[in-house]
């Protein structure tokens, strides 16, 4: 098919909202353009971005939805950048103390609450640090870790369900917090090192950490009492152990077991880390934008179509770049095509012959780059009463360089948005498929998690790997993906984007206008977490 064709939604009338090809792709050409310099958070071309977002918002009739009357939610960040002092680990055993420095056989994280650092304290090895009392897991039963630093193994051990995993595993820190210890040293597993070498890890160790600055001012963090962490790789991780009931090469060989849990144990060592950040603070907007529901009672709530407007800025400069070196990310797929795909479908739901019952909330958010803040942020502090928010769909980026026959929802065996999303797009002849690499544990990682974890049933929509989609999206992610080449060169098929904006239509349409609001299911493991006193649906079969 050219780019003159177009797809229509099967709605009877002449008003049937359709799908172009040229408007999908107007819209990520203006975002994917040099001159937005790769919209990262705080910057100019992001602002630009923000305000392309918003008037197009305000030409569709739709209502701001933002913070007092407009369409911006200013979000303040603290962002923290390793400073000319380095950061420091220092252990302390029963032959002395030794010191590493940050990117020496350790990596010091970054606090932005605490630029100038420091916290000390004896060690106590526990295991993988997991604490999920819904599976009896406890690495903490029986040690005291109170104003103590804990000592880690990274991830968490094969054959736990992948997603419960990630969840256990975003919560470390949590759980060290409410067993009472101030300090965090991560070490890798023989299969994490393998996976992913110290040498590795040391290309992303000198970057920023970005948190949200709370409306008390504080940057905000997940578990602040646990004052600073780091990792420890080598001699530096070996001298955590020393002297201890177990050496570090004997805990390793448990933990390689399959299924196997080494437990935790008191080292004979201490520690001291210390940082020494330069925090600055800039601001960043979500776009927020609704459209009010019809229905007299149901117009009181609100489904949320998500999509994250932020990408990565531009590239530092390498060595034997030139000036003709392309350094700008423009993020044409990740994500100015999500952002187009919102966008289509707010003018399709505008210009439909029917209203939606359930009012909609259009939300292109900040951050997500940087830990999915934008998105965190709306769903601790939303526009709208948080209680009536019922359902989430998140966009990020949809991989339009094939002619895509199945949709994947990631998460949709959680709750009624998976039958839900299923139904809406049959008539396009569309399936939904189960996720196709549950171990990548993509529900925990894009926006709408930061909804699932305030109770509210979410799905991150994406193209299938059907039709060659398996191909494409190994090709993309081993290459474009977060570097300069996801821009408007590649041969991105402007009609799938068509495809795909009139498939979130139907999807939003029918979370907007069922008689019941998505529900999670009697027993899943996030919606008991998230939402134990909510109405559930049986669970599916």
């Amino acid at each position: 098919m050219g780019m003159a064709c177009a797809t229509a939604v099967a709605a009877a009338g002449a008003a049937e909202p359709t799908f172009t090809p040229e408007a999908f792709r107007a819209h990520v050409a203006f975002l994917a353009d040099d001159l937005l310099e790769g919209r990262d958070i705080g910057s100019r071309g992001h602002e630009i971005a923000a305000r392309y977002v918003a008037s197009r918002f305000e030409a569709l009739g739709l209502k701001p939805a933002g913070d007092a009357g407009g369409w911006y939610q200013r979000i303040g960040f603290a962002q923290a950048a390793h400073g000319t002092t380095k950061g420091t680990l220092t252990v302390t055993g029963a032959k002395g103390a030794r010191t590493w420095e940050h990117l020496d056989d350790v990596i010091v994280n970054l606090n932005p609450a605490m630029p100038k650092g420091e916290v000390s304290g004896g060690l106590v090895f526990v295991g993988y640090g997991l604490d999920v009392p819904k599976l009896g897991i406890d690495d903490y039963r029986g040690l005291d870790v109170r104003g103590k630093i804990v000592v880690m193994l990274t991830g968490f051990p094969k054959g736990m369900p992948s997603e419960i995993a990630a969840y256990a595993s975003d919560e470390k820190g949590s759980a060290a917090e409410k067993h009472g210890a101030v300090g965090i040293i991560a070490i890798d597993t023989l299969a994490s090192a393998k996976r992913r070498p110290f040498s590795q890890r040391l290309h992303f160790a000198d970057g920023v950490t970005v948190t949200w600055i709370g409306k008390d001012g504080v940057p905000y963090r997940e578990a602040p009492g646990i004052k600073l962490s780091a990792f420890a790789n080598g001699a530096a991780a070996e001298a955590l152990f020393a002297g201890g009931a177990k050496p570090l090469a004997t805990v390793l060989q448990e933990a390689s077991v399959d299924g196997a849990r080494p437990k935790g144990f008191a080292l004979k060592t201490s520690a001291k880390l210390t940082q020494d950040a330069v925090v600055t603070k800039i601001s960043s907007p979500n776009v927020v934008a609704m459209l009010p529901g019809t229905d007299p009672k149901l117009k009181e709530d609100y489904v949320v179509l998500s999509a994250h407007l932020d990408h990565i800025g531009i590239a530092p400069e390498k060595p034997g770049d030139t000036p003709a070196t392309d350094r700008i990310n423009n993020g044409a797929l990740d994500n100015a095509a999500g952002i187009a795909t919102m966008l289509e479908v707010a003018r399709a739901m505008v210009e439909a012959p029917e209203k939606p019952r359930r009012s909609v909330i259009f939300l292109a958010s900040t951050g997500e780059e940087k830990g999915l803040l934008g998105a965190e942020y709306y769903a601790r502090n939303p526009t709208v009463p948080p209680a009536h928010i019922v359902g989430n769909v998140d966009i990020d980026m949809p991989l339009l360089l094939y002619k895509f026959t199945d949709v994947i929802a990631f998460g949709s065996d959680h709750s009624t948005l998976g039958p839900i999303t299923a139904k809406a797009v049959a008539p396009m002849g569309l399936k939904l498929s189960p996720d196709p690499m549950p171990e990548e544990t993509i529900f925990v990682r894009s926006d709408h998690y930061r909804f699932v974890q305030q109770g509210v049933p979410a799905v991150f929509l994406a193209t299938g790997f059907a039709n060659g989609g398996e191909a494409q999206w190994g090709k993309f992610l081993g290459g474009a993906y977060h570097h300069p080449g996801d821009d408007m060169n590649q041969p991105i098929d402007w009609a799938s984007g068509a495809r795909f904006a009139e498939a979130n239509y139907r999807i939003t349409e029918a979370m907007a206008d069922g008689d019941l609001a998505p529900l999670w299911y009697k027993g899943d493991f996030f919606g008991d977490l998230y939402a134990p006193k909510a109405a559930k649906a049986p669970a599916a079969k």
